[in-house]
């Protein structure tokens, strides 16, 4: 597993004010789409380029174009990760989006799988995971080996925070043998009593969609 976590100023603000409790879910949703595309840049840093050469107005220019084929995989877990989608998408518009529900039992903290919507063969497509919070890591690990077992050919997780304790987790459950990176801006120490990150920024689904005590 490759963690990439993110170095700059702006990422550093712009997740102060996500922290922050008092940040309305208006500017919440705007400061996630912000954030997923600074994360954006760096995740893709690795995608397939075909040479191109085009016609400038006063001559002509060699340069690179992504490859299109095959398509990229941008799959947000349900439902916070939905909140992520349009600032993926921003970046890499010619993706495939597919959909995949994983969420936490909050008593016994174990993976249920409720909804997927993917292909069948994913052979040779990277795939890009878009959760805000990597906690406790049970999620992300069992989409990820859902992921590789359809062929993915590299998953990258893009996340806003995670936590020690996931990113441990994963280490251990993620087989090596799969091309797997993580992508996050920021990393905090613990997960409390009910696996949620702390300090964090709370229930990030709730946040998104106003959902807040």
């Amino acid at each position: 597993m490759h963690l990439t976590v993110l170095d700059h100023p702006l990422v550093d603000h712009k997740l102060t004010l996500l922290r922050d409790k008092n940040t309305p879910s208006s500017e919440f949703r705007e400061l996630i789409k912000e954030l997923v595309t600074l994360e954006a840049y760096e995740a893709t840093r690795n995608l397939s380029t075909t040479e191109k050469t085009v016609a400038t107005p006063v001559g002509v220019a060699h340069g690179k174009k992504l490859n299109e084929s095959p398509r990229p995989m941008v799959v947000p877990i349900l439902r916070a990760g939905l909140g992520m989608l349009d600032g993926m998408m921003a970046l890499l518009p010619m993706a495939e989006v597919g959909f995949l529900g994983l969420k936490r039992n909050e008593a016994t903290l174990d993976i249920i799988t409720y909804a997927q919507r993917l292909p069948e063969d994913l052979t040779g497509r990277e795939c890009f995971l878009l959760d805000p919070m990597l906690a406790t890591g049970g999620s992300l690990a069992t989409a990820v080996h859902y992921l590789h077992e359809r062929g993915a050919s590299k998953i990258t997780a893009i996340d806003i925070l995670a936590a020690k304790p996931g990113l441990e987790r994963l280490e251990k459950e993620v087989r090596p043998d799969i091309d797997f990176s993580v992508v996050v801006c920021g990393v905090d120490d613990e997960l409390n009593e009910h696996g949620y990150i702390i300090p964090g920024l709370g229930d990030a689904g709730d946040r998104l969609y106003g959902v807040v005590d």
